[in-house]
């Protein structure tokens, strides 16, 4: 048996196995995968719950519906900004300037509203297309002179956060009118309850469904088509916990239109890597670029794809954040937005290295990094705790990532 088919050997065994043992037989096969390294998404999964039960513990109101629909808005502005960043992380590159797009958005947002007379549909717009200028420019810079990533973009924080302050002008903050429709879609509108369960139950449903098709897929090239068995426990888990989650949440405000659009973000984003050959390409860039380029392989797009997507979605979250706050002002995009926004997707699984993670990283990152922050401002902790605590955090992220690369290339090895 030669090394190449190693893999879907061990994929059909364990299909067997999980098809004759049933939930044993997967528990069986879960176990085995961490051993390998393939921890996924389990220790941020792990460490969300342990950070819940604990708070709780401090203070019941913790877990409350209030406090967790609260948590969901907060968190909607920078998960749309980490999505972006797991996309420069896939290929091994970095964003420091997401927090100064992000306040450069919310000031374009506020001037063109108050100063312009923009309608909002307007002021998004040149927001978002100064966001896909930025990130095309990143782009251009990086394959033409071979510029690390790194100055790249800590020379475009400074030049952006520069931006901020000239277009806010003297007053250096600017209230953004609460009948206008970004604030009303960031502080008031909310799924009605009946939806939130459709909705939930049709987002698994087509979960399934790409599983189905992916099998059916493989099936016809003669792959291993995985375990069904598998896919069903998952499915069922997915829409119990999901539906018992939005019954909880809908006994106060419900789920916030703002969290719904960032997870339709990371749906839409999942679905582009995952399924397209766009996002095959972005692994085998972050995997091997030489590898990639020998492969025919448009390595020079994949950078600028990549660099733009995550300024527009900087942009994007920044005009949420100002929509939430209703104002902009010389401190939108400072202070922790950076720090939170790659520690988001760092926390949530996506490898340091490039090539390993997936969007969804940024979901659980951001829920983890939003907990922490939630519970400590419960406790009336100040702001260094939960610095220092979110610090903690991320470098336990990277250790479980470091170790976790090293138990793959020795299992590959044997």
């Amino acid at each position: 048996m030669t090394d190449t088919q190693t893999p879907t050997s061990l994929d059909l065994a364990d299909e067997r196995l999980i098809m004759h043992s049933g939930v044993r037989g997967w528990l069986s096969v879960t176990w085995n995968r961490i051993r390998s390294g393939d921890v996924g998404s389990l220790p941020v999964i792990i460490g969300l719950v342990i950070i819940c039960v604990v708070f709780q513990a401090l203070n019941p109101f913790f877990l409350s519906s209030a406090n967790l629909t609260n948590l969901l808005l907060e968190s909607a502005a920078v998960g749309t900004i980490a999505i972006g960043i797991v996309l420069v992380l896939l290929v091994a590159q970095i964003d420091l300037s997401v927090g100064s797009m992000s306040g450069l958005a919310s000031a374009i947002l506020g001037v063109g509203l108050t100063q312009h007379g923009w309608s909002v549909p307007v002021a998004m717009a040149v927001a978002l297309i100064a966001g896909i200028a930025v990130g095309a420019l990143y782009g251009f810079i990086f394959v033409k002179f071979s510029v690390p990533s790194f100055v790249i973009t800590l020379a475009g924080l400074l030049a952006l956060l520069g931006l901020q302050l000239r277009i806010l002008g003297t007053n250096g903050s600017i209230n953004i009118p609460f009948e206008s429709g970004i604030v009303k879609f960031t502080q008031a509108t909310f799924l009605p309850p009946v939806a939130s369960y459709v909705l939930a139950a049709v987002a698994v449903a087509g979960w399934v469904a790409s599983r189905f098709a992916r099998a059916r897929r493989r099936a016809a090239a003669h792959l291993s088509t995985g375990s069904m068995t598998g896919t069903l426990i998952t499915a069922a888990g997915l829409l119990v916990a999901a539906e018992a989650a939005l019954w909880y949440l809908n006994d106060t405000r419900g789920v916030g239109a703002s969290f719904v659009l960032f997870l339709a973000l990371v749906v839409i984003f999942d679905f582009l890597l995952q399924r397209t050959r766009w996002g095959r390409s972005v692994y085998a860039v972050g995997g091997s670029v030489e590898a990639a380029r020998r492969a025919g392989l448009k390595v020079t797009a994949v950078y600028m794809s990549v660099f733009i997507a995550c300024s527009a979605l900087a942009a994007l979250g920044g005009l949420l954040a100002a929509g939430r706050l209703a104002t902009a002002s010389i401190s939108s995009g400072t202070g922790d937005t950076n720090l939170n926004a790659i520690a988001a997707a760092v926390i949530g699984g996506t490898s340091l290295f490039g090539g390993r993670g997936n969007v969804w990283s940024a979901l659980l990152g951001i829920l983890t990094i939003s907990a922490i922050s939630s519970g400590l401002t419960l406790l009336s902790l100040s702001s260094d705790i939960r610095f220092i605590i979110t610090g903690g955090v991320l470098m336990l992220a990277v250790i479980v990532d470091s170790i976790a690369r090293r138990s793959r290339e020795a299992h590959g090895r044997a």
